[in-house]
């Protein structure tokens, strides 16, 4: 019996109680979850629904409970239903019930944790979107591996998913890269707006080596713009790629302007009353819906701004049927929430359920107790080939996955290279590598899961402890998916699956393999169910956050 089933059976036994006292059942929730109590001699779940629904029908809580509590010793598998304080609800599972749950793990495979919570959901997802004048960096990177963490998660709950990458290869900072490379090209000083960086060169060289004529052009700059863009954005792809990221879109700023969809969005906003003429410029009205102040759409010179490019970006999105907008956005963008959310209300939108912006803060990498600051090649940064080079990808994308978004990160290299269980991503992953050579050696040894598994077998309290830690995981993929927080899922793999993992392998009695000449039991082959049920469980978690689950280590 899954949490889910559990859950299930108490909403039925609710239902079956208010019926029989002739009371308004519409008040039960169409779902409700169970949860396991800190302490566990409670029992194996609680619920609270006796009072989330005894006021709402004018009964008293723990009475209420009671009679749920009767209804449910009536349901095969459940060996007892108690009640505490005012109105929990403790469930205690049998054995058998507990343990066929292994068997449920191991049957549904990598569909385990999986469902159909967000199936009626369109969303957008735009991440990483770093302005093609240089190799990807370590804020971007953080992005990179949560992005593509919460596009699995939330594919992972029915959610159709785009993920996207915008670049902005139309505005003025494409003008100073160009500028760098064509200062490079011809051995002139980095201008003093520009970038610097031994990237610079290689990027230079690269593009006379293209177009040998570039230098004698009519106008050199704008043939650095387009092959420089090209080359450079063309790096971080394949960077991204690398490290396990790859987008259904890359979306150039340049398009917008070139198919008019700036003028579109303009006369949209116009059509909702929310442009007006100032000083010579066309302004949006977005103090309308709490703004700060109103922003410049065009400028007096003609040009447009960059908001106006957001505005006809968003109208994109939705006009190709993504009824949510999700933007990942860096800490430095904390004020653009307030005008974006204003500019989709502008548009006749709900801000709340039509766009949201995600918020992530710094990553700092430690080495030898020092900071590191910056990119031999970068010269200013540290990228995404200097953590990969440090650590690998797994343990890149694990670490920067691993905590919430909102909160900085201090990444200790030294740690996340170190085979031991103090390394978060080995700990886990040594699970996945130790299930498997269970596996191999049962199978050595003749050992199979065959038909005839008996969940009764798996009664240690470690057996249970494990059980209940597998049947976590479904609503955490789902809480994890809901909250955009991929981190839940890493810390669910290190905190349950994996610490209850190594004390049932360490515990004598919930062997796996027989000991020498001892015949093989039904109990072996239940735990040989149960481990590789672990080993599926991990598999599944570890590709939500794009890490491996390998064999051997």
């Amino acid at each position: 019996m899954t949490p889910a089933d559990l859950a299930a059976a108490i909403l039925d036994a609710a239902r079956a109680v208010l019926t029989e006292r002739g009371l308004d059942t519409s008040v039960l929730p169409e779902t409700t979850g169970v949860e396991r109590p800190r302490n566990p001699e409670h029992g194996d779940y609680a619920s609270t629904l006796a009072m989330q629904v005894a006021k709402k029908v004018g009964a008293n809580p723990r009475e209420l409970a009671t009679a749920i509590a009767g209804q449910l010793e009536r349901v095969d598998g459940i060996k007892a239903a108690e009640v505490a304080g005012p109105g929990f609800l403790n469930v205690r599972l049998d054995p058998a019930a507990a343990g066929r749950l292994a068997r449920a793990v191991v049957q549904a495979g990598r569909g385990y944790g999986r469902s159909a919570a967000l199936a009626d959901q369109r969303i957008n997802l735009e991440f990483v979107s770093a302005n093609p004048t240089g190799p990807l960096h370590i804020g971007g990177v953080r992005w990179a591996a949560v992005g593509d963490a919460l596009s699995r998660l939330l594919r992972a709950v029915g959610a159709e998913v785009g993920t996207e990458y915008y670049f902005n290869d139309a505005g003025s900072q494409i003008d100073r890269f160009a500028k760098s490379l064509l200062a490079a090209a011809t051995g002139e000083p980095t201008p003093e707006d520009g970038y610097g960086g031994a990237y610079i060169a290689d990027i230079a060289q690269a593009v006379l080596a293209k177009r040998p004529d570039a230098l004698d052009a009519p106008d050199p700059q704008e043939i650095f713009r387009v092959e420089g863009v090209a080359l450079m954005f063309g790096e971080i792809k394949e960077s991204l790629a690398q490290f396990g990221v790859h987008f259904d879109r890359f979306f150039s700023e340049k398009d917008l302007h070139d198919r008019g969809e700036l003028d579109a969005a303009l006369t949209r906003l116009r059509e909702q009353g929310r442009v007006y003429e100032a000083e010579g410029a066309t302004w949006l009205r977005t103090t309308d819906f709490g703004d700060d102040k109103d922003r410049v759409l065009r400028k007096s010179d003609g040009d447009w701004t960059y908001f106006a490019a957001d505005c006809a970006y968003y109208l994109d999105k939705r006009e190709r049927g993504f009824e949510r907008v999700v933007i990942m956005l860096g800490a430095d963008h904390h004020g653009y929430i307030g005008r974006m959310k204003a500019m989709v209300a502008c548009f006749g939108d709900d801000p709340e359920r039509n766009l949201e912006i995600l918020i992530g803060q710094m990553v700092n990498l430690v080495r030898e107790g020092q900071p590191l600051r910056m990119s031999k090649r970068a010269g200013t940064v540290v990228t995404i080939e200097d953590l990969v080079d440090a650590i690998g990808v797994d343990a890149a994308r694990y670490a920067l996955a691993r905590y919430s978004v909102d909160s900085p990160i201090d990444l200790d290299l030294d740690l996340w290279t170190r085979r031991s269980n103090d390394n978060p991503v080995f700990y886990v992953q040594y699970v996945a590598a130790r299930t498997a050579g269970v596996a191999r050696q049962a199978a050595d040894v003749g050992l199979t899961r065959g038909d005839d598994f008996d969940p009764g077998q798996l009664t240690h309290e470690k057996d249970r402890n494990l059980l209940k830690a597998l049947g976590d995981f479904p609503g955490i993929v789902a809480s994890a998916a809901e909250l955009r927080e991929p981190h839940r899922v890493a810390r669910y793999l290190e905190e349950q699956v994996a610490n209850a993992y190594h004390k049932w392998y360490d515990q004598p009695e919930c062997r796996v393999l027989p000991r020498g000449d001892e015949p093989i039991t039904g109990a072996n082959r239940a735990r040989l169910w149960l481990n590789d049920a672990t080993r599926q469980v991990i598999v599944n978690g570890l590709d939500l956050l794009g890490v491996s689950a390998p064999e051997r280590m």
